[in-house]
């Protein structure tokens, strides 16, 4: 059976957005591209190694020349800076997490040593992905206990009065914060 033009350019797809996320190493990335294609293009498994070298070299390439017309201060660059104050204001950032496990366990870690946080904010790889191709980022935030922020929560204008500041709009919206962010992160030449 032939290869889905369709199932290809999504595997392809996958390729591009985790270049441009950049939240796993090259390795890692390379697995996940290899695993992809086995599993989604199973016709071409025996040659998965040599199409996610390949995919993910275009896509690395592609960055390359897109980054070099970005502006001086990409929307990442700012996102960084506000996940740095947002720490230092113990609101831990996790940045492209598995999942809501993993701010639950960093919120029991720090509680069983006797230092819970503030607060979490948290997204996925996936929100990372929409951030790449929409140009929005949606970011969870907890307070230390685990539970939702909300409307009126101090905490909840902190993050967003931080975001701002840094040049991010940012408003709430059920349950979660919607960041105008284009994930923009550079790579090294």
């Amino acid at each position: 059976m032939p290869t889905d033009p369709t199932a290809e350019q999504q595997v392809r797809d996958f390729a591009r957005v985790g270049v441009r996320a950049g939240l796993l190493s090259a390795h890692e990335l390379h697995a996940e591209v290899v695993e992809a294609i086995t599993t989604e293009l199973p016709d071409r498994a025996a040659e998965a190694d040599v199409l996610a070298d390949a995919w993910v070299g275009e896509a690395r390439e592609q960055l390359r020349v897109d980054q070099e017309s970005w502006p001086e201060a990409t929307d990442h660059e700012r996102l960084q800076t506000a996940f740095d104050e947002l720490e230092i204001a113990d609101v831990v950032v996790l940045q492209g997490c598995e999942d809501h496990w993993a701010a639950k366990r960093l919120i029991e870690e720090r509680a069983a040593a006797g230092d819970p946080p503030r607060g979490v904010a948290w997204f996925t790889p996936a929100d990372v992905w929409h951030a790449v191709d929409e140009g929005m980022l949606e970011v969870n935030l907890w307070h230390g206990t685990t539970a939702n922020a909300a409307p009126g929560d101090e905490i909840l204008d902190d993050v967003l009065g931080t975001l701002e500041k840094h040049g991010l709009r940012a408003r709430f919206d059920e349950g979660r914060i919607e960041v105008d962010a284009h994930w923009h992160k550079r790579t090294s030449a």
